[in-house]
């Protein structure tokens, strides 16, 4: 049975742009695991799997429905041992969690100011209000004012990169060798930005940006499916 995923995306359903979402488009392309997208707007979540979950992405599996990226990749690990691993065993995990808790914490606060204004644009009328309305509540500004500290803030962003800079000095891939779910978790913070906004985060020349082009690369160019916001 094809797993259904829920994606996110905006007006231009064939521009899904979530973090998360991204991670289990990685996951799932990794796997090499066939699947139907079911393009979702923010304002469609609830309703989706009988309110499975109040985010996505979620994804549905013969009988099991599962939200939260970390969660999903868990479930096709298990589900799909045979495929090529997410995470190279028990220590790959835990070093999954801690990668995924620094990139919720380092990168993406400062990514989500710098393509705020963008992604509102992405929506359509009832999605950009809806969204307006959580992240000003959210944020306690107007989204201009948030995203008008985004260059500000760009120099400590890319020195927030150093570990994983200094890193990729060793080793080609947060997994090591070969990319791993690890991997996935930081593309998508990445790939949130570039699909959403120009917005000129890495120097060309930075280790980090030619990971992350490596990542575009991966799997058939999974990840450039969808073009960078021009």
């Amino acid at each position: 049975m094809t797993i259904v995923f829920y994606d996110l995306v905006g007006r231009d359903s064939s521009r899904p742009f979530s973090p998360h979402c991204w991670k289990v488009a990685m996951a799932l392309a990794h796997k090499g695991l066939g699947h139907r997208i079911v393009p979702t707007r923010f304002l469609d979540v609830p309703r989706i799997e009988d309110g499975a979950s109040k985010t996505i992405p979620v994804i549905r599996d013969g009988e099991k429905t599962i939200a939260d990226s970390f969660a999903i990749a868990l479930h096709l690990e298990a589900a799909y041992p045979d495929r090529a691993t997410l995470f190279g065993g028990s220590g790959g995990k835990a070093h999954a969690r801690f990668i995924e808790r620094w990139s919720q914490l380092t990168l993406h606060p400062y990514l989500a100011v710098a393509a705020l204004t963008a992604l509102h644009a992405m929506q359509d009328e009832p999605n950009a209000a809806y969204f307006r309305a959580s992240r000003e509540a959210r944020f306690g500004k107007t989204l201009e004012e948030v995203t008008a500290g985004r260059d500000a803030g760009l120099a400590a962003f890319r020195a927030s990169l150093e570990p994983l800079r200094n890193m990729l000095a060793y080793q080609p891939w947060i997994g090591g060798d070969g990319p791993l779910f690890a991997d996935y978790i930081v593309f998508g913070a990445l790939q949130w930005a570039r699909v959403a906004s120009p917005f000129h985060l890495l120097e060309q020349e930075d280790p980090v940006a030619g990971w992350f082009e490596r990542c575009l690369d991966l799997h058939g160019g999974t990840g450039r499916r969808v073009a960078a916001a021009a």
